[in-house]
């Protein structure tokens, strides 16, 4: 989605993305004074260009400009105007043009045709001018030069580029050697973590990264966004090995050799090419993870990105934990994924609560916006209570991803006994708890807590308190039920804080409560907050009362 000003054209828009080629090191070499004064002709060279042909600027970020233009021909006589005028000077500039429907909500431009100008541009080379298929159809091919299809980053379809002139560039920056998967949907959000895990699959020593996290965080989503972010780093290609369908481990590299064509084994295959393989749902088949050393240990050149729930415990394994969207993030990518499922929808209070409460788990939040066609946000809360069985995916999608239900039941049931029976009894804790509680009212070890955490079913923070996301939670509490465990489960739970009440109140606990809270009130408040139905509550009601009046409610519930 991008902001927008006035006077936008809407209907049939020609977009027009410009930007400097090398302007970090431009900036590095002449220093920002002097940058700032070449930047600021250079925009004054291409507005002067753009706003007599009718270019509204839409956005303007960094050395990049984004314009609308009421037709193509325009847009290309604008932009062929302002490389001639741009020609010998200090700034070289690439641009590309996009032809689209411009679908306007609430001042915004959003939709698939938004974003493939900048994408487009961002193959191009200094001094080039590229045009979609779509511009090129509506200009005509006289003075266009056809490259042939190409994947652009965004990982769509592959697109048919034209270049403006007869000049000669290198080869466009495209994905070229690549069966990286076509989203359905484009990629928003996760900024920061895309340039994170970025930086570290540039990093020398970083052969081996894994992306963990619950089922449903967007790993596969990340990971190949990054992948074909870093294609030019392997001219050799980025590969993707899909493990969803397999259970033996011993077919891992099987099924990686046949991706790549390997006829030789895979290591011989490789060698000393230099490629990416992502290799994507790992954790059913995890017990194949000491031949990945083996594979790196034989392709010097070769890097590894996995995505898994759980991490591999190899030698060499660097892992990056992929948690729940950010607030902002997962309101635009609930936003997004609604108006395309309803473009009059419009957001109202309920949205933020909405977007809270399914943990900014970006399954969940899409799920949840396939829903709004007949149920608006305030609707979909009033129905929370069966939150993991109403968001329901529609046709072609994985069957592990059709549920909240499903994709939960997928990680629960890859766990063992004993970790099964610790995860499903955790759910009594409404709002975390300590290692010393899950052991004295769970039962639970310290190493099949911490194969929780490693699984991603169980978080932990700074302080040694572990959690659910309340999504996950609410699975385990069912599971604890279903088991006959929950009376008991509870009764330990209480039988811990009325043990507590009667110790003294131990205050560097309490440090870092809010301004105006008394000794432990505060968290009482926030879980009882969570714990919305008396199947949920975690401590009986004849307890309760006795901590309360005790004075120990809110340490039991900090427990």
């Amino acid at each position: 989605m991008i902001a927008v000003g006035r006077d936008l054209p809407s209907g049939t828009v020609t977009f027009l993305f410009t930007d400097v080629e090398g302007s970090t090191a431009r900036l590095d070499e002449v220093g920002a004074d002097r940058y700032a004064e070449e930047l600021a002709e250079h925009r004054r060279i291409l507005r002067e260009a753009f706003r007599p042909r009718g270019g509204v600027e839409v956005d303007t970020q960094g050395d990049s400009l984004f314009v609308a233009f009421p037709t193509a021909p325009a847009a290309l006589e604008a932009a062929a105007e302002a490389l001639t005028r741009l020609g010998g000077g200090p700034l070289r500039v690439r641009m590309g043009l996009h032809t689209g429907t411009a679908q306007l909500a609430n001042g915004d431009y959003i939709g698939m045709d938004v974003h493939p100008a900048a994408r487009i541009a961002a193959c191009g080379h200094g001094g080039q001018l590229l045009l979609s298929a779509s511009t090129a159809a509506l200009v005509g091919t006289k003075g266009l030069r056809d490259l042939g299809e190409h994947r652009l980053k965004d990982l769509s379809a592959p697109e048919r580029i034209f270049q403006f002139g007869a000049g000669d560039f290198p080869p466009l920056r495209s994905l070229y050697q690549t069966n990286l998967p076509i989203p359905a949907t484009p990629f928003l959000g996760r900024k920061q973590e895309l340039a994170e895990v970025s930086a570290l699959l540039a990093q020398e020593d970083v052969r081996l990264l894994t992306l963990t996290g619950p089922g449903g965080t967007g790993k596969t989503r990340l990971a190949a966004q990054a992948a074909a972010d870093g294609a030019e780093s392997y001219p050799d290609g980025v590969w993707w090995v899909s493990l969803a369908a397999l259970r033996d481990p011993q077919l891992v590299l099987e099924t990686a050799g046949q991706v790549l064509g390997s006829t030789n084994g895979l290591v011989t295959h490789i060698g000393q090419k230099r490629l990416l393989l992502l290799l994507d749902n790992f954790e059913q088949v995890v017990e194949a993870a000491p031949g990945l050393s083996h594979l790196l240990a034989g392709c010097p050149n070769l890097r590894l990105l996995v995505t898994s729930r759980e991490l591999l415990r190899v030698p060499g394994e660097h892992a990056y934990p992929v948690a729940p969207l950010d607030p902002e993030d997962g309101a635009g990518l609930f936003l997004a994924r609604a108006r395309a499922t309803r473009p009059d929808f419009v957001a109202d209070d309920s949205v933020s609560e909405l977007c809270a409460r399914l943990d900014y788990l970006p399954l969940a939040l899409e799920l949840a916006a396939a829903r709004v066609r007949i149920l608006s946000p305030t609707q979909l809360l009033e129905r929370f209570a069966q939150r993991i069985d109403l968001l329901r995916a529609g046709r072609g999608v994985d069957p592990r991803q059709q549920t909240l239900r499903a994709t939960i039941e997928w990680s629960y049931e890859l766990l063992d006994p004993a970790e099964q029976q610790l995860f499903a009894r955790l759910a009594v804790f409404a709002g975390g708890c300590t290692l010393e509680a899950a052991e004295e009212v769970a039962g639970g070890g310290l190493d099949t807590l911490q194969s929780l955490v490693d699984k991603s079913l169980v978080r932990s923070r700074e302080g040694g308190r572990f959690w659910m996301l309340e999504t996950i939670r609410e699975y385990a509490l069912e599971r604890l039920e279903e088991a006959g465990e929950l009376p008991e489960a509870r009764r330990r739970h209480s039988d811990w804080c009325l043990r507590l009440a009667l110790e003294p109140p131990r205050r560097s606990r309490a440090r870092n409560r809010p301004p105006g809270a008394h000794g432990w009130t505060w968290n009482t408040t926030t879980s009882e907050r969570r714990s919305r139905s008396p199947r949920r509550r975690s401590v009986s009601t004849s307890s309760s009362s006795l901590l309360h009046r005790s004075g120990a409610s809110g340490r039991c519930a900090a427990t």
